[in-house]
C-alpha cells in the first residue's frame, strides 16, 4: 500500500529505491546532528538551565534568542522541502564532500537547499552562542565566579564559544560551495569538472573538519556538565 502512494522515484517493487536510500542516509545524519542533538543539547538545555543555573532571570538578548529559535526552525523548512524537489533531496551525505556535492555529483536543487538550510543553520547557532557567551559573562549572580559556576554551566558556555568561532568557518565552506552550484565558480572544482580555473575538491573537507572535530566537543561538553553535576 505504501508503495503505492510513494512517488515511484522513491520506492520500487515494495523497496526504496538506491538513490533515495542514499537520500535518506544523508538526511538522517544531518537531522540527526544538527537538528536533533545540538537543537536539544544546547538549545533546550542551554535556554532552561542557564538562568537558573546562574541566578538570571533571562537570557541577556531574548530578542537574539527569539530569531536563533525562528532561524532554525526556517533552516529545517528548507531541508525538509527539499524532498519535494524533482530530483529529490541531497544525496552526498552529511559531509557532502565535493565532487559528490557539486552539479557533477548532485544536479538537483535538492542539494543546493541542503547547503542552503544548513547555512541558515549555521546562523541560529551563532546567534545562540553569543548570547550563551554574554549572558553567562555578565548575569552571574553576585559571588558566582567562574569557578563557582556549576559544571553544567562550564559544559554549555565552553560549547558556545566553540560554536562562535568554528561553526562561521563551516558556513564559509557551505556558501563557496553554493557559490560553486549556482554562479559557476570553481573553488572546489578541478580537471575536466573545473571550465574556467582550477578548484581543489580537498580544500572542502579541510574547512569541514576545521569545525567537524571541535564539533564532538560541541555536542559532549553540555552531556558531560549535565551527568557531571547528577553524579554530583
Amino acid at each position: 500500500l505504501i508503495g503505492n502512494i510513494l512517488p515511484t522515484s522513491w520506492v520500487s517493487d515494495g523497496a526504496v529505491t538506491a538513490n533515495f536510500y542514499t537520500q535518506l542516509l544523508t538526511l538522517h545524519g544531518t537531522v540527526m546532528i544538527f537538528y536533533v542533538i545540538i537543537p536539544l543539547a544546547v538549545g533546550m538545555f542551554g535556554n532552561f538551565c542557564i538562568p537558573l543555573m546562574i541566578g538570571a532571570r533571562d537570557m541577556i538578548f531574548p530578542t537574539l534568542n527569539m530569531l536563533s529559535f525562528w532561524f532554525a526552525v526556517l533552516s529545517g523548512i528548507l531541508l525538509l522541502a527539499s524532498l519535494c524537489t524533482p530530483l529529490g533531496a541531497a544525496a552526498g551525505g552529511w559531509t557532502s564532500y565535493p565532487t559528490l556535492s557539486t552539479l557533477i555529483g548532485s544536479p538537483g536543487v535538492g542539494q543546493t537547499l541542503w547547503l542552503l538550510s544548513l547555512f541558515v543553520f549555521g546562523i541560529s547557532s551563532t546567534m545562540g552562542a553569543v548570547n550563551y557567551i554574554t549572558t553567562v559573562i555578565t548575569l552571574r549572580a553576585p559571588g558566582m565566579d567562574y569557578f563557582k559556576m556549576p559544571l553544567t554551566i562550564w559544559g554549555l558556555w565552553l560549547t558556545s564559544i566553540l560554536n562562535a568561532i568554528f561553526v562561521p568557518v563551516l558556513g564559509a565552506g557551505l556558501l563557496l560551495l553554493t557559490f560553486d552550484r549556482v554562479f559557476g565558480t570553481t573553488f572546489f572544482l578541478a580537471g575536466a569538472a573545473a571550465t574556467t580555473g582550477k578548484g581543489d575538491p580537498v580544500l572542502f573537507q579541510h574547512v569541514f573538519w576545521i569545525f567537524g572535530h571541535p564539533e564532538v566537543y560541541i555536542l559532549i561538553l553540555p552531556a558531560w556538565g549535565l551527568v557531571s553535576d547528577l553524579l554530583a
